[in-house]
Parts: structure tokens; sequence; C-alpha cells
């Protein structure tokens, strides 16, 4: 382990001469930095659909479009969170981009950079990559969690060195997010290892790109000091770095809203309270934050208030986000954010989403 370390500040002492940020490697740029307006937005699904891998596009999955970003970025959302699989991406471990994929990727990355949005590239893996699927339904499935010895740490590392050589030049992309939700992870390989050797081996590729470090048991922002408070160790070479949590408000946090409002026992500060941990962990850490999964139905107005109540929070408190979800294919998914009749009809959350467009962070 001490080895391990040493190897680390060795690295981050090298490269540190070839990042843009001078800080403190691993800090937020502390107290002294500048303000920076950050903008909150919606997540856009639809590239991680499908749960058959590779799947056929437009059956399985497939990906928003044009349109889809003109409709958020005229309301003012303008942060677009961008699921994909990386089993679609690299069809084999350590091979190439599959290069139909990354095209896609790419049509839509410059779509958004053409509108001025930002984007912020989600691989939605949850810390395991499927290797065997019938290729017709989920029935079959097996997947390999990162660190087992059919998905190594290095797999995870190679996948992300290609991405971010092409994706490093366009401006519109806000950050990688390594990987969403990673849960259960081996306790011979937890997480915090992971992202870790991942922040190394991006850093040889690309030296300014944010990197988006999502917490630990499926990002819970409540369970944050409980789960992933080790992630404070992390150290970025180039320091530009943020934390993400993800938060729903449910009586088991999972966003499912299988019970009523009141079964839920929910109220208005329910949100706020689920944040504190993250939000505070943030404070006492000199990190930055960010919120990348909140969502609640439109079928009880109360929800709302919630929501309202926590978006709040999270403005006053420097931190943004991104709502779960947006996209084409969600049909008549009650968290769905996505218009209707041809982009001519909002859904009944987005009139709370549009009263927190921006925030600001000092870093």
């Amino acid at each position: 382990m001490m080895t391990k370390k040493i190897l680390t500040f060795v690295f981050a002492s090298v490269l540190m001469a070839s990042c843009s940020n001078g800080d403190e490697p691993g800090g937020t740029g502390g107290n002294g930095g500048t303000e920076h307006t950050e903008y909150f937005g919606v997540n856009m699904s639809g590239a991680e659909f499908g749960n058959v891998y590779p799947g056929v596009d437009g059956t399985h999955y497939g990906y928003p479009t044009e349109s889809d970003l003109q409709y958020f970025k005229n309301k003012g959302l303008r942060m677009v969170r961008f699921p994909f699989r990386w089993e679609r991406i690299q069809r084999t471990m350590n091979g190439e981009l599959d290069a139909t994929e990354l095209a896609k990727m790419k049509k839509f990355v410059q779509a958004a950079e053409d509108l001025n949005m930002k984007v912020l590239l989600d691989m939605h893996n949850f810390g395991r990559y499927c290797i065997y699927s019938n290729g017709v339904n989920s029935e079959d499935n097996q997947f390999a969690i990162i660190g087992n010895a059919r998905c190594t740490v290095d797999n995870f590392c190679d996948v992300w060195k290609k991405l971010a050589a092409e994706f490093k030049d366009y401006k519109c992309i806000w950050g990688y997010d390594i990987m969403n939700e990673p849960n259960a992870m081996l306790k011979t390989t937890p997480w915090v290892d992971i992202a870790q050797a991942c922040i190394n081996a991006i850093r040889e590729v690309d030296t300014e790109t944010m990197l988006v470090i999502s917490g630990d048991e499926f990002s819970s922002a409540s369970r944050w000091k409980e789960v992933s408070d080790n992630l404070k160790t992390l150290v970025d070479p180039c320091n530009n770095m943020i934390f993400q949590a993800h938060v729903y408000f449910d009586s088991d946090a999972s966003g499912n809203y299988v019970k009523s409002y009141d079964e839920d026992g929910a109220t208005v500060q329910t949100g706020v309270m689920r944040l504190k941990p993250f939000v505070e962990w943030l404070k006492e850490n000199n990190k930055r934050g960010f919120v990348g999964e909140y969502g609640v139905p439109d079928d009880d107005g109360r929800w709302l208030d919630v929501l309202d109540a926590a978006l709040k929070y999270l403005q006053e408190n420097g931190v943004n986000g991104t709502y779960w979800s947006a996209g084409p294919r969600w049909g008549d998914y009650k968290l769905a954010v996505q218009p209707t009749d041809n982009y001519t009809v909002d859904r009944p959350q987005l009139e709370t989403l549009l009263k927190y467009k921006t925030t600001v962070q000092i870093y």
C-alpha cells in the first residue's frame, strides 16, 4: 500500500508540469479562487437504454437529437449529462472504439457545441461490463465487475484514455463522468482505487478536461459521509475534479416512486435533508460538487415542492445538477421532462426546473 501511495505521488508531481492549473493537486483552488457560473440542466437519455448489448440502434436504444438539445437550450437549461454504455462504444475490452457509435456520440456532442451548451460524458455502467448478452433480451446477461479478472482496472483505464483522446478537443465538454453509480464493488478493488487509477490514466492523455467522480453505493447523497468519505484522498494532478452525488425523494431513495407521497412519508424538506451530508462534506473538505440525478413524478404536485426546496438549497450552496431525465425514448415515464406533441407541450416538472438555471462556484 505504501508503494502505491509513493508511485501516485511521483506520478502527480511529474504530471503537474503539463497541467494548466497549478494549485495544490486534488483541491478546489482554495477559498482564494474566482467566481464561475455553472449551469443546471438535464440528463439526455437514450444511448444507454435497452440492457441488450450491443443492441440495435432504434430498437434497444437510440441517441437524442439536435431538436432535443435545441428545446432545452431555448428554455435556458444549458447543461446536458449524456449517458452511454461502455459495451457499445468498445465492443471488446482493450479493443478500438466502435467507429459507428463514436460517430453518433460525436454528432451529438458537436450539435451541443454548436448550440453553446455543455456536455458531461457519462459512462452509465454501474461499475460493470456486460461480458455476455444474447442480443435479444437481458435474460442471459453476465456482468463482470471492475477488478474482476474478466474486467480489470486496466481495461477501465484503457477505454477512458481512448475516449479522452477523441473528445478532449471539443470546447463543450464540461467533464468526463468516469462511472455512473458504482456499487457493491470488490473489497479487494474498492471504488476509490479504481477512480484514482482512471484519473491517472486520463491525465496521460488530457490534462485539461474536468473529471467527475461519482460517490460509492449508487452515489448516494444522504449516505455520502458513510460510504464515500474516502474519496477525499483522490488526487488529480491537474486540480480539476468535481464530486458527484445522486438523490431521489421516495422512501427507499431509488427513484422508482412506487408509493404515494403520503406513503413515502415525504415532506418539503426531504430533499434538503438528503442532500445535506454531501454538501456539508464538500464544505468540510474544500471540494466542488455536482448532483447528476434527481427527479420527481408528475402525478402529485407536492413532489414539485420537494424538488423546489432541494434545488434552492443546491443553488445557494454553489452546487449545480442535472434532472433525471429527458430524451426521446421515455414514453409515459412519470419522471420524464421530455416535451410532448412535437416539443410544444412542456412537462409539469419543467416550471420548477426553470427557476434554477445557474449557480456560482468559487475555484
